[in-house]
């Protein structure tokens, strides 16, 4: 009967039942049978990190704050986008490429407008240079639009500035409106000016809706989800760090409790199973002075590369140059590592670590789930082809 798998959780556990929860429904996902290695009241006390926390200036309290739109809690002022946003954007100038893309979109729909018509006689809308003129000089004159390089959202406006072209063209053949006004300098501002300039206008008004509208909901992300995940992940890598021996012999006694004799020798291995900060406790203590000596280890969402490139972990590895990965002891078979496209906090170890006999970790790419949000760093517990990834893993594929 081989011996179980050993789980190292990461940062931010502080539920020793719910862990050992995950491990179970693991065991039974992965049909390895697994032992929780549980630390996390080792780990940061961070019960009033929130008090360090900055917020935006000017955001409205969660008591405010209703679960839908009500008066004032629609987009900010429109008559131009907050500093904290405007500072994310492009700058206020034009940028180069801007003007080309909006000038093709209207060509392009005018020419498939004249296309649609079955015109021989050439284009209908012979004056679309004068309409594209007046446009560049109203252009400036917005909020929003002329800071966005999006190619998709600058097009869009184009074709929808086209529309108006023809939608003014239509009402004077029918012997409704006039071109008056479209050239600089008439006394009488003509109908087709004003409506492309309110056309724009309201184009603009809907791009700084649209992007204040995700902005807001990105900066509700990064402060309710990625804000207080990122600072207990800092938390327990501060302790760690000072707290390391204790850690370590936290996993050393759950090891010990099935047998004090696995990892001890190359003839007893473990096989470990860990997450985020885990898989650092985990690479550090194979690659020990006095390793655990360890056959298989899968890691998800862990940061050992990261942390070697940047402070050599010590042990029996060499720092990293920049130049040849750095070849792991003979204590550290096998490594598995998955990381998850969205998961801020997970690295790759191939670009870093070589195996001791010459082959590199297995990176792994997760695939996304829909149903993960935007903070993904927890959300490989419950994945399928997690635990696939470790059954093979474990199975020595």
């Amino acid at each position: 009967m081989d011996d179980p798998v050993f789980v190292i959780h990461g940062v931010g556990n502080r539920d020793q039942q719910g862990f050992a929860a995950a491990v179970a429904d693991l065991q039974t996902a992965s049909g390895h049978a697994m032992v929780p290695v549980y630390w996390g009241d080792l780990g940061a006390d961070d019960r009033f990190v929130t008090a360090a926390v900055p917020t935006r200036p000017g955001a409205p309290s969660k008591a405010r704050r209703g679960d839908g739109l009500r008066a004032g809690d629609g987009p900010s002022d429109a008559t131009g986008p907050e500093p904290w946003l405007a500072s994310a954007l492009a700058p206020d100038t034009r940028a180069p490429d801007q003007w080309p893309r909006v000038e093709t979109a209207v060509r392009e729909r005018l020419a498939d407008e004249d296309a649609d018509s079955g015109l021989r006689d050439g284009p209908r809308h012979s004056d679309v240079d004068e309409f594209l003129d007046y446009l560049a000089e109203e252009w400036p004159r917005t909020r929003w639009l002329r800071r966005t390089d999006d190619p998709v959202l600058l097009f869009e406006t184009g074709r929808s500035l086209a529309e108006a072209l023809i939608e003014a063209d239509d009402l004077r053949a029918d012997g409704i409106g006039s071109y008056d006004g479209l050239r600089a300098g008439d006394e009488d501002e003509g109908r087709l000016r004003r409506m492309l300039r309110n056309r724009l206008r309201d184009l603009d008004r809907v791009a700084g809706a649209a992007i204040q509208a995700a902005a807001g909901r990105l900066n509700s992300a990064l402060r309710t989800e990625f804000g207080p995940a990122t600072t207990r992940f800092l938390g327990d890598v501060l302790v760690y760090q000072r707290h390391r021996d204790a850690i370590h012999a936290r996993v050393r006694q759950s090891v010990d409790s099935v047998d004090p004799a696995l990892g001890r020798t190359p003839d007893r291995p473990v096989r470990v199973v860990a997450h985020s900060l885990g898989g650092v406790i985990a690479v550090d203590m194979a690659t020990a002075a006095d390793p655990l000596w360890t056959s298989s280890l899968v890691t998800f969402g862990s940061q050992a590369a990261f942390f070697h490139a940047c402070d050599p972990r010590g042990g029996q590895i060499l720092p990293y140059s920049g130049g040849r990965p750095v070849v792991l002891p003979a204590s550290l078979a096998r490594w598995t590592n998955l990381w998850e496209p969205l998961d801020m906090l997970a690295f790759v170890a191939a670009g870093v670590f070589r195996l001791h006999d010459g082959s590199s970790p297995v990176d792994v790419s997760v695939p996304h789930a829909a149903s993960s949000g935007m903070w993904t760093h927890s959300s490989y517990w419950g994945m399928p082809f997690v635990a696939s990834e470790i059954s093979t893993a474990m199975n020595g594929g």
